[in-house]
Formats: C-alpha cells, sequence, structure tokens
C-alpha cells in the first residue's frame, strides 16, 4: 500500500460525502412533490404520463396495492426484453447482423436486467444489437432502478407516516424518479463521458489493419448512454464483454473516478433523504456511518492484499502487488477501490478481474454481496435492504434492557421482526442451495474451470452475485448453460422480489402505527452507540450465514499459497 493510494481512496470519500446533502436534498423535494429547478420543464410531462397511465399524483395505494402493480411492472418488462431478445435478428438497428439470442439465455439475460442484476452470460458486443441494448436493456437499467428507489421511498414512508393506510403511488414514484432524478443526471453524465472519449453512435463496427496486416473489427455503438444509467442505476451490465476495463467503457482516470462516483452517489444520499422524510436528519447520518464503517473496512482489506501480492509469485524472486487482471491505467488502488464499490452497491460493473485478485481479495467482494449489499447498496435496494438489519438491531436493543423495541416512535414487533429475516435470510437460502447442488451435480461442475477451493469460489461467487442482484462475475465459470441459465435467475428473482415483498409488508405495518413518544428508556438511534450495534448486528448475521462457505473457498485458498501451494 502506498500514501498515493490512500490519498486517491480519500479524496474519492471526501468528495462521495459532499454529494450526499445537496443530491439528498434534490430527491426529497422530488419524491415530497416540490416545485424543483426543473419543474418547469418536467412538471407537464409528469401529469401527462399520470393521465395516459389513468392514475394521480394525489392518489394514494395499500401497501398490497403498491406491491401488485410493482409486480405486474416487472412482468411486462421481462416480457417485453425477452420478445426483443427473441425477434432480434428481424428488427433494425443490427448493422453487426446479430441472430436471435437463444431461450435459455434470454430468459436469464431478461430476469437479470428486470431484476437491476444485469450478470450477462454473453459478451455484449458480439451478442446484442444496438436496438436490444437501447430499446431493451437500457431501458430496464432506468426502470429496474427506479423500482428499486420508490421501494425505498415506500418504506421511508412507513416510518415517517402515523396511523395512515397508505404508502404513496407506485406510479408516482416510478415516474418522478425516472423523470426527474435519473434521465437529467444521466444526460449530464452522457455528455461528459462523450467529452472523455466513450463512443455514442448508430454507425456500423468499424474494420481496421493492425500493423501485423491482420483485420480487427472495432465494436461502436450507443456506448456513453449506457455507461451512464449503468452506473448511476447501481445496474453494471456492460456494453462491452469486459466492461469497465474496456478503454471504450472507462478510458481514464477521471472517467474511473466520475464512474465510482456515479454508483455510490444515489444510495448514500438516500441515507439524507430519510432523515428528512423522518424530521431528523441525524438519523440517515447514523446509518450512513454505519454503512462507511464497513466499507473502509473492506477497502483496507482488499487494498492491503492485492498490494501485498501472491505470495508464490513472491517465491520466484519477483517482487510488488498484485497487477494480475489490472488495467496499468487505473493501477492497485483504484481496481481494489472500485471491486469494493461495485460489490458494496449491487452494481457489478468491473474495472478489473476479480478472478485474479489474491484470494483474500477476492474475499471482501464475495463479502459485500453475501451481507446483502448494504453498504451503501443498489440505488433503493441497499437502504431498504438495511432498513431490515436496522429493524433487527433495535429489536436486539429492546431484548437487552428488557422493553418493546422502538425506533423512530414505532414499536417494532413480531410482525415486522418476522418480515425483516425473511428478506434477510432468503439471500443465503438461494445463494448456498444452488451452491451446494452446483458443485455435485455433474453437467455444473463441468462448467468449472479450476479446481480446489478456487473453483468452488467460482460457482459461490456467481450464485452469490446472482442473489444479491449484483451482476459481477468471479471468472472461470462457463455460465451459457441450461443449469445456469435457469437456476441463477430463480436466484435473481428470489434475491429482489423476496425482499421487496417483506419490506413493503413492513412499510405498510409500520404506517398505521401510531407514533409513541420518546421516553426515558428509549435507545437513541442517531449515535454512536447505534451505530455501533448495527455494524455488529451485520457482522455477526452475515458471518455466522456465510463463514462456512467462505473457510471452504478464499481463506483455505489464500493458507494454501503461504505455504506454496496452489489448485
Amino acid at each position: 500500500m502506498t500514501l498515493n493510494g490512500w490519498i486517491q481512496i480519500l479524496v474519492y470519500c471526501g468528495i462521495l460525502l459532499l454529494l450526499v446533502k445537496p443530491l439528498g436534498s434534490y430527491i426529497y423535494r422530488v419524491f415530497s412533490g416540490d416545485r424543483t429547478l426543473l419543474s418547469p420543464v418536467l412538471a407537464p410531462i409528469e401529469r401527462g404520463l399520470y393521465r395516459l397511465a389513468g392514475t394521480g399524483e394525489k392518489e394514494e395505494q395499500h401497501w398490497a396495492v403498491y406491491a401488485t402493480g410493482m409486480l405486474l411492472f416487472n412482468l411486462a418488462g421481462f416480457l417485453v426484453l425477452y420478445v426483443l431478445q427473441r425477434l432480434q435478428g428481424a428488427l433494425p438497428y443490427n448493422p453487426a447482423g446479430m441472430t436471435p439470442v437463444e431461450p435459455g439465455l434470454a430468459f436469464n439475460t431478461a430476469v437479470s436486467f428486470v431484476t437491476n442484476t444485469n450478470w450477462q452470460n454473453y459478451g455484449g458486443e458480439s451478442t446484442m444489437s444496438y436496438l436490444v441494448q437501447m430499446a431493451g436493456l437500457t431501458v430496464q437499467n432506468f426502470v429496474s432502478a427506479a423500482t428499486g428507489i420508490a421501494i425505498a421511498i415506500a418504506l421511508i414512508r412507513g416510518f415517517a407516516r402515523a396511523s395512515g393506510k397508505s404508502i404513496g403511488n407506485f406510479w408516482v414514484d416510478l415516474t418522478r424518479c425516472t423523470l426527474h432524478v435519473l434521465l437529467p443526471l444521466c444526460i449530464v453524465l452522457t455528455l461528459v463521458y462523450v467529452w472523455l472519449g466513450i463512443p455514442q453512435t448508430l454507425g456500423p463496427y468499424v474494420d481496421a489493419t493492425t500493423l501485423e496486416g491482420a483485420k480487427q473489427t472495432i465494436a461502436l455503438g450507443p456506448v456513453a448512454s449506457q455507461v451512464a444509467i449503468k452506473m448511476l442505476g447501481t445496474n453494471g451490465g456492460g456494453f462491452f464483454n469486459a466492461n469497465a476495463a474496456h478503454p471504450f467503457e472507462n478510458p481514464n482516470a477521471i472517467s474511473n473516478l466520475i464512474q465510482m462516483l456515479s454508483i455510490f452517489a444515489i444510495g448514500a444520499a438516500l441515507t439524507n433523504v430519510f432523515g428528512r422524510m423522518v424530521g431528523s436528519e441525524r438519523q440517515g447520518w447514523a446509518i450512513l456511518a454505519s454503512m462507511g464503517v464497513l466499507f473502509l473496512v473492506g477497502v483496507a482489506v482488499c487494498y492491503w492484499a492485492e498490494a501485498a501480492g501472491n505470495p508464490l509469485v513472491h517465491a520466484l524472486g519477483i517482487d510488488g502487488g498484485n497487477m494480475e487482471g489490472k488495467e496499468t491505467r487505473f493501477g492497485i488502488a483504484m481496481s481494489a477501490l472500485f471491486a469494493v464499490i461495485t460489490t458494496a452497491a449491487s452494481c457489478g460493473a468491473v474495472n478489473a478481474m476479480h478472478d485474479s485478485f489474491t484470494a483474500l481479495g477476492g474475499m471482501i467482494p464475495l463479502i459485500n454481496m453475501q451481507l446483502g449489499e448494504v453498504i451503501v447498496g443498489g440505488v433503493g435496494a441497499g437502504f431498504y435492504g438495511i432498513l431490515m438489519f436496522v429493524v433487527v438491531a433495535v429489536f436486539v436493543a429492546g431484548l437487552m434492557v428488557g422493553r418493546t423495541p422502538e425506533y423512530l416512535g414505532k414499536k417494532i414487533e413480531a410482525k415486522e421482526v418476522k418480515m425483516a429475516m425473511l428478506a434477510i435470510l432468503c439471500l443465503p437460502l438461494a445463494m448456498l442451495i444452488f451452491t451446494a447442488i452446483a458443485v455435485v451435480l455433474p453437467s455444473a461442475v463441468a462448467s468449472i474451470a479450476n479446481s480446489g477451493p478456487h473453483g468452488f469460489t467460482e460457482v459461490l461467487y456467481a450464485y452469490t452475485s446472482a442473489a444479491a442482484n449484483n451482476g459481477s462475475a468471479f471468472g472461470g465459470l462457463t455460465g451459457n448453460t441450461p443449469w445456469y441459465n435457469i437456476t441463477m435467475a430463480i436466484g435473481m428473482l428470489m434475491g429482489r422480489f423476496l425482499v421487496i415483498i417483506p419490506a413493503l409488508a413492513i412499510a405498510g405495518s409500520l404506517a398505521a402505527k401510531k407514533t409513541v413518544p420518546a421516553s426515558a428508556g428509549t435507545f437513541p438511534t442517531d449515535g454512536s452507540l447505534f451505530v455501533g450495534l448495527l455494524v455488529g448486528v451485520i457482522s455477526i448475521v452475515g458471518g455466522l450465514t456465510f463463514f462456512p462457505s467462505l473457510a471452504v473457498g478464499p481463506i483455505v485458498e489464500h493458507l494454501a499459497m503461504i505455504h506454496g501451494q496452489t489448485f
């Protein structure tokens, strides 16, 4: 590790903190229906969309109706994206002549983008036409991100309201998020990316002749617009197979910094939105502090492991950090930071190959996802995910002092705790059961490129990435097979909707409760003690759930490398 590397990491953290309050204030005003700078332009469009949808901004919904609307909307998005892929060969804007996507892969991809996972069992530049990239994948990048933010806002309303029967309107929340938050920011980001050298064209691929006289086809396309929303919406699906390691998606250090900031910007700002909506910004800062502690610990371990390098390489007399699988234009510090950011959020974009990380360096992205990606997390998804842990944390605090748990004046009772635990435990259910089957099923084992603990980690990482709705790949696993296409799609659906439904149920339950005034026995949830408790609960629950599986993979591999063994 170097001082230069840590300065870069701290500069990133400082800029991110400076964005939290202004962006949080803007998002709060958008969902409160207040006038913003863009209202004169966007408000008429917003009202027109409500008329087309047969709803209105004053119309409220019960949590079950809100959930039904969300599920139907996502079902429609899945069907449209699946059909677009299957008809790709007969549709326009296909200059490279892409053929229809195979049914199993089309199913996996449609589920992946609808659930904000963006796992890719294909190479984008060799599989998807411009039309599918724009009208299919990019559209889902917007609306899947907007869905996550809408759910987070609905859950916050549950804490903020008292004696209410509704938690908002899904169609209004979805429209406002897409129109007022995601679209304006992405337009600005797209223009910046084009300025930095990222392509944005509908022209055909370009043929070039190399210095050796060989022919090379250079893939192009509407890249900048997809990169903007893939990062801001924590989607992560790359236009190119190499994702953010490709120079056309991430050409230099400036674009790399902007993309890392984009991944965390909205997720971090939602903590400020939470504080504003419940009437105490300190509550939001406490949650952000908990996220920050876990994030910085992960960055420190990952950066240290990659900077320390591989003991097996050192034994050959070659000193230095681990540069395998990393871009020299980013280096070890920014590669490690990007890896932690993209897995702490549900982004999945990569600027280095995680399969080439050291054993302990690769363990941190795995842990981030197995904790449910609550360290900032996906836009909206991370926030309603960490609120599930908040419910458990205040329940534990209530047990310790022998009184009914309270949070923000709401009694946390058996129903809320059960729903929170259902949301938390559905992730290890999907991750571990499918992994256990895959490592003994012959057809699934045949897809593993490496033997021993590393091969096991490849499978575990894949199902963890799917259920956590992350989408990053450890590499070395042939995922485009019937088994992995279907089972990983099931894992994505479980990780998305078996968390959302309990979260909305909690929102409805809390919104209907009366607010209880704070008393001398009320546990304060805006200070360092609560931050420590929340970090402890997240760490303990995650550790008890996943440590046995981790010990088989990265930790065993690390110990083996120390003793000069390889797999």
